[in-house]
């Protein structure tokens, strides 16, 4: 009997969660003005990795100057996955310290960036 109950739980919170009745998956995103891939490379830093792409966590540059100008090594560049995209895609993560204490996104490969505030 708890088998079969249980069982049935379980087939109606599949079903639930396939027709977007996820209480959890309608709660509001912490970065609502952000990608669901930016949000998920945030994490991905906060948690050391691993990262997908073999660029992820090397040094950026700045050779824009778009950013406030810092000794070399203090950002560093993470992808944010583009769906469809064969590449890396142009949208990026800096951060800025060892810890990051600065978040970075650009959606235009450098060509602009705003400061983003990460949440745990």
């Amino acid at each position: 009997m708890a088998r079969t109950l249980f069982a049935r739980l379980l087939v109606l919170l599949g079903l639930a969660g396939l027709l977007g009745c996820n209480p959890a998956a309608n709660q509001a995103s912490p970065h609502p003005d952000l990608p669901r891939e930016a949000v998920e490379t945030i994490a991905l830093i906060q948690q050391g990795g691993p990262f997908p792409y073999r660029k992820d966590g090397t040094v950026f540059q700045n050779r824009e100057r778009l950013l406030p100008q810092k000794p070399r090594g203090f950002y560093r560049e993470y992808t944010v996955k583009t769906p469809g995209a064969r590449d890396r895609g142009a949208r990026r993560i800096v951060t800025g310290g060892d810890p990051p204490e600065v978040y970075y996104y650009t959606s235009d490969h450098y060509r602009s960036f705003r400061q983003i505030e990460p949440r745990p």
